[in-house]
């Protein structure tokens, strides 16, 4: 839909996610999970810059971007992703979240002593009743047939002794996009992070779950044109 609507379009599956092929057992911090987005960014035209869209997890891959690389990017949107601030710990937004264990899961411990973190595999009922509530049959059926272990990378994330830079992070214009009716990260904690570090603009998607992109694809286009057009009407992005 956005490439309908004129932009050029470029999907990034992260380290161990997706159609990439590193082993999870081989990713052991959220820099290297990041890699794909930060080596993009990397080689990317210096005459351009970039607009980010992130969702959920993805919410800290911006940040390790516009960290590293604030100066090729325009803004970054926030799709019912965890958003940080530059006051608490890089963890800080997660584990704040979280309210005990991921029913109906499998996990394991990754990476080697010292560096280690736990992976995750999410049931089907997990997936149903937090994720997809919203979302069609079939998309779930296809993320149960193509899941992989993930983790959120907290040993690492609690264990960076400095936040986020005002200087660097903070100098990135954000968008925050709500998704009215996620159990994953519910609309009041969607809410909260917007309290505790404000965006600009703020826009909420209606009638859709966790996996907003899915539920309602066409909403979720037009809130993320909408802030686009806020901030690069007269700017060559991606």
């Amino acid at each position: 839909m956005l490439q309908s609507a004129g932009h050029n379009v470029t999907a990034l599956d992260m380290a161990a996610c997706g159609i990439n092929l590193e082993p999870i057992e081989k990713v052991c911090s959220f820099y290297n999970y990041s890699k794909p987005l930060l080596e993009f960014l990397e080689n990317y035209p210096p005459d351009q810059k970039v607009i980010l869209v992130g969702h959920s997890l993805g919410g800290l891959n911006l940040a390790y971007a516009m960290e590293y690389y604030p100066h090729k990017i325009i803004a970054a949107f926030f799709v019912t992703a965890y958003m940080t601030d530059t006051t608490h710990m890089r963890s800080y937004v997660i584990e704040k979240s979280l309210s005990g264990p991921f029913p109906d899961t499998r996990n394991k411990t990754i990476c080697s002593p010292g560096d280690q973190e736990v992976a995750y595999y999410f049931g089907p009922a997990f997936l149903k009743e937090s994720l997809y509530t919203l979302s069609p049959e079939s998309d779930l059926e296809l993320e149960l047939l193509l899941e992989r272990y993930d983790s959120l990378y907290l040993n690492d994330l609690s264990n960076k002794t400095k936040p986020f830079t005002q200087e660097r992070y903070g100098s990135v214009p954000r968008c925050f996009i709500t998704s009215q009716n996620d159990s994953a990260i519910n609309i009041t904690y969607q809410k909260f992070m917007i309290a505790n570090y404000p965006p600009q603009p703020v826009l909420q998607v209606n009638n859709s779950d966790h996996m907003v992109m899915l539920s309602q694809p066409r909403n979720l286009t037009n809130a993320i044109l909408q802030c686009a057009s806020y901030y690069c009407s007269n700017t060559t992005t991606s």
